[in-house]
């Protein structure tokens, strides 16, 4: 869905570009942390007691899983299954 009219996100670009290379980054990640956030938040919502790898997977899952083909998301999900180093911590 694209709700935004040419014009306005033209001028969104222009005000985003304006900011340094620094800043952008910053805003990213930023963005990122949230979406991050959510996530987890939700995955507990569901499951309080979700175990560290259990967590991992579902993270991967909603934030990159449809850009792997089905073996590599195997095999990422058999991966993350692992123990993290601090998975142990109370």
């Amino acid at each position: 869905m694209k709700d935004t009219p040419p014009a306005v996100e033209a001028r969104y670009r222009e005000l985003l570009m304006q900011r340094s290379c620094v800043e952008r980054l910053k805003m990213g990640c930023s963005m990122l942390a949230t979406a991050r956030a959510l996530a987890v938040a939700s995955v507990r919502e569901r499951d309080p007691a979700v175990s560290p790898a259990s967590l991992r997977q579902a993270l991967f899952l909603r934030l990159y899983g449809v850009d792997f083909d089905a073996n590599d998301r195997q095999r990422i999900l058999a991966h993350l299954d692992r123990e993290a180093p601090g998975d142990n911590r109370s």
